[in-house]
């Protein structure tokens, strides 16, 4: 199973909104086939661990990471071509929460005199997946809040400077997590002060190839974004989020530049951030990268809307009441209120250090 799961993240970023699975077929303690999801509409990764296996998939164990679907979408149910491969028996690692599947594919293995079983590594399966976990439960997208900060929480100097705070090696994580997610996502004051170009440029496949770069979404309430902005000048799709409704001028722009517009008014040049998690996730939106800055953040926390933080930490003490801090928004008035992360990870990277956690429900735990 640890095979599986090794596999299974090697499809990670290329295959949403369907979960990244692995799969291997063992006979006579040998790997005789192994496979991981490809992209939507290509087949899942037990049909590609069968086809390797051949003839030898006869009599032989599987072991993948999720359980094996049963119902025509894209592409033919996995437990037809379980059965029709004369497999043995099938451990799987947790039960697919999607309703056409839950449990059904089990079943479906079972009544066919397949022995099945699962919950092997099952808090690994969860945590790969947490994405599609909660898309598919919710229709909602799994959204992580990442920063990098200086010891004393400050995400700019009091000119605006951030360039660098974290290393090399931080640096590089973060274009591995948008190389993860769907969409990554800032506010306007961070398209107005660094000028970003939110693509991935790392993580790619065989010769440095990135096959898919993230949708970006960007929040502006009060509709500041200039169009020449470099965000609009890069491979991939992007999304400008409006507060308030669009001149005609505004529309023929930025659809000039291939950008789409939305308008969300919440209120007092405010964008209505549920709704447009809402949107997203109507779209196949599985998950989020929120990058910043800290209005957005703070936003963000108060809404209740953040489901992970990753925290780059650097060893610098950037000071002054002026300096830009990673978190706005109205915060806790008391300690007590204030959100505390669980399941928490803490790893050097480089001279930083990385903390990563859960707010709220953990979806990457067994239910």
């Amino acid at each position: 199973m640890a095979q599986a799961l090794s596999l299974a993240r090697l499809a990670l970023g290329q295959v949403s909104p369907n979960p990244a699975v692995g799969a291997v077929v063992v006979k006579d303690d040998t790997i005789v086939g192994q496979g991981y999801t490809r992209p939507p509409g290509d087949a899942h990764a037990e049909v590609v661990a069968l086809r390797q296996a051949g003839e030898a998939a006869r009599g032989a164990a599987l072991y993948v990471t999720l359980e094996p679907c049963c119902h025509f979408g894209r592409t033919p149910p996995c437990s037809r071509a379980i059965i029709t491969a004369g497999i043995g028996e099938v451990h799987f690692a947790m039960t697919d929460p999607n309703p056409v599947v839950a449990g059904g594919g089990q079943r479906e293995l079972q009544t066919q005199g397949i022995r099945t079983y699962t919950g092997e590594h099952e808090s690994e399966a969860r945590q790969l997946n947490e994405a599609y976990i909660k898309h598919i439960t919710t229709r909602m997208p799994f959204v992580t809040v990442k920063f990098a900060a200086s010891l004393d929480g400050k995400i700019a100097t009091r000119s605006g400077d951030s360039r660098w705070i974290s290393g090399v090696e931080s640096r590089r994580y973060a274009h591995h997590l948008r190389y993860v997610s769907d969409a990554v996502m800032v506010g306007a004051n961070t398209v107005l002060s660094d000028d970003p170009q939110l693509t991935v440029r790392c993580c790619g496949g065989k010769g440095g190839t990135v096959k898919k770069q993230p949708l970006r979404v960007i929040v502006d309430g009060k509709g500041r974004t200039p169009v020449t902005a470099r965000v609009f000048q890069q491979p991939g799709k992007t999304l400008l989020v409006l507060g308030r409704p669009a001149t005609p001028e505004e529309r023929s722009a930025f659809n000039a530049a291939s950008a789409e517009l939305l308008e969300l008014p919440l209120g007092e040049g405010q964008v209505d951030l549920k709704e447009l998690f809402r949107v997203l996730g109507s779209r196949g939106i599985t998950s989020v990268l929120v990058e910043g800055g800290g209005t957005l953040l703070g936003s963000l926390f108060d809404a209740a809307l953040v489901d992970k933080v990753v925290a780059f930490i650097a060893p610098v003490i950037i000071g002054g009441e002026k300096a830009v801090t990673a978190v706005a928004g109205d915060g806790a008035a008391k300690i007590a209120d204030s959100i505390q992360l669980k399941n928490m990870r803490v790893e050097q990277m480089g001279q930083d250090v990385v903390v990563s956690g859960y707010v709220g429900e953990q979806i990457c735990l067994p239910a």
